[in-house]
């Protein structure tokens, strides 16, 4: 499995951005995707999440109302649009995927790309 996020750079307060990640070699039954991210000094957290079942999606309590994630699962392609960045926004953000393998919960994630939020 690989997963390869891009799109993270530096913006100012207020900007936005749109962070892609790129999914494949996936054999195995995809129950969600997520992005997580790791603000510096802190643990990572859950930032979104989509259910691939039925696109039902879930968000960090920071982030509602801001961010957008979205799925092309022809294309096998996740999104996270984030609007009106913040500085409490700036951390390494990985994308996600789990599922169900050979009857075993596992999840893989990809190698980050960061997001600098500047005031």
């Amino acid at each position: 499995v690989k997963m390869v996020e891009s799109g993270g750079r530096s913006v100012q307060s207020g900007g936005s951005l749109r962070l892609s990640c790129a999914a494949s070699g996936i054999s195995f039954r995809v129950s969600a995707m997520g992005w997580y991210r790791q603000p510096s000094g802190k643990q990572r957290e859950l930032v979104a999440s989509i259910d691939d079942d039925d696109g039902s999606t879930k968000y960090g309590d920071s982030v509602k109302e801001r961010f957008i994630i979205s799925r092309d699962k022809p294309q096998n392609m996740m999104y996270l649009q984030m609007n009106d960045l913040k500085p409490e926004d700036t951390a390494v953000y990985w994308c996600q995927v789990e599922g169900y393998e050979m009857g075993t919960l596992v999840a893989y994630f990809g190698q980050g790309t960061r997001v600098t939020v500047s005031s």
